[in-house]
């Protein structure tokens, strides 16, 4: 489950988003999955807001490839989008932007203190968020809330935050 191949080497298989916004399971018993936020007004009114899952993949390594597929397939003028690569768990391993034909990984918390102290800065972001849009103010707000989601995206879960800074080194 943890080998990591390095370098990444090219995936044979397609990849790519899915039409209509379908999710792609191929094998659900997989143990990583690529996933991408469904965050439409009305997902995030209603509560639904949860992660699409785009495909599974058998290494962490196979799903940071297929990270960077998908976002060379959503061509450069796409607006960034977050991607996130879950366990078989649901536990968050590494999240990003994906714009541009590339990936920017955020770099997970080292530990609880950073944890908390990107948790209270993400409050403080989604407030003037809020404040923006009462403001009429829509780009600001969209702004600060991206910025609040990059930070929500260095929230790994404790059990991967090693593996996961050690993978982006590697990677690097």
């Amino acid at each position: 489950m943890f080998d990591l191949p390095l370098p990444i080497q090219p995936s044979p298989r397609p990849m790519g988003p899915v039409a209509n916004g379908g999710t792609v399971a191929s094998d659900p018993s997989l143990p990583f999955a690529l996933t991408r936020m469904h965050r439409t007004p009305a997902a995030l009114m209603s509560g639904t807001a949860a992660p699409v899952v785009v495909e599974r993949f058998a290494t962490l390594a196979d799903a940071m490839q297929g990270a960077f597929e998908l976002a060379e397939d959503n061509g450069s003028d796409a607006a960034p989008q977050l991607l996130a690569i879950l366990d078989y768990d649901q536990r968050l391993i590494l999240a990003g932007a994906a714009s541009h034909g590339a990936v920017a990984w955020c770099h997970p918390v080292a530990n609880a203190l950073e944890a908390r102290a990107v948790v209270t800065e993400a409050v403080q972001l989604r407030a003037q968020a809020g404040r923006a849009i009462d403001w009429h103010e829509p780009e600001l707000a969209q702004r600060l809330l991206h910025r609040a989601d990059l930070l929500d995206a260095r929230l790994v879960d404790p059990l991967w935050r090693a593996f996961a800074a050690r993978a982006l080194q590697n990677a690097a």
